[in-house]
């Protein structure tokens, strides 16, 4: 890792004050708020912190996008607002040479939907077949207890994915449930999710920092669903190094 790198990641933290008082600090650059990486990624971030609630970790987020789909973002995902800053172009990701997704010159609808069928995305199809097949060395999403509602008129409990497949394991079709509701959220609030479409290939990065800023893991996505390199796993790596 180079030194010039390095600084600017440090001058990252300054510039938005992501100082935090933890021991270790994760910075994860989103694409667009509306990206699905962002949805899941974001949501596994909430998930880990209200599982984790005396540990040593402090985490903050950047994602291109505006003020009111920050709003609906946190107020779905359950990320908290005061740790995410929205800004107005990809020029941070840039100067830190995050992936800009596949560019052939027609337009970010394009690009994404090339990507969404594995072109420059070659992660993308494994991954969504993995959500309609299930995945016995993953964790379920669901509990008994969840009530899901697909599309506003599909509504059953978290209790049928155990019913019809067992449990203690990622069922099939649970993930693909998930990833469905994330895009209906992003489909009916389009306008304040996609800031610009041109921004709709632009993966992101995981930055996760010690008290003296240095970087001691990070991680650069190339593809559509692929904001891990452990997709089974997404956050893996701050349980393995994360310690007391």
């Amino acid at each position: 890792m180079t030194d010039k790198f390095q600084n600017n990641i440090k001058n990252l933290v300054e510039e938005f004050n992501f100082n935090g008082h933890k021991k270790f600090k994760l910075i994860v650059l989103f694409g667009l708020l509306g990206d699905f990486d962002s949805f899941e990624y974001a949501i596994n971030l909430k998930n880990f912190i209200n599982n984790n609630q005396d540990n040593n970790l402090d985490i903050f987020a950047i994602a291109i996008g505006n003020k009111n789909g920050k709003e609906k973002f946190c107020n779905f995902t359950g990320f908290r607002k005061e740790n995410l800053t929205v800004v107005s172009n990809n020029q941070i990701h840039s100067n830190l040479k995050i992936s800009r997704g596949l560019d052939i010159g027609l337009g970010g609808w394009i690009n994404m939907l090339l990507m969404l069928s594995g072109i420059n995305s070659f992660k993308t199809i494994k991954e969504v077949i993995r959500g309609y097949l299930g995945d016995r060395k993953a964790k379920q999403i669901y509990s008994e207890f969840d009530e899901i509602e697909v599309l506003k008129f599909l509504k059953f409990s978290g209790n049928s994915f155990k019913q019809v497949f067992g449990d203690g394991y990622l069922r099939p079709l649970e993930l693909a449930t998930f990833r469905l509701n994330n895009m209906n959220e992003i489909i009916q609030n389009w306008s304040d999710y996609i800031l610009k479409e041109e921004y709709l290939p632009q993966r992101g990065a995981s930055f996760l920092m010690n008290n003296k800023n240095q970087i001691i893991y990070k991680f650069f996505s190339n593809d559509v669903l692929g904001y891990s390199s452990n997709m089974r796993d997404p956050l893996g790596f701050l349980t393995d190094l994360i310690k007391e």
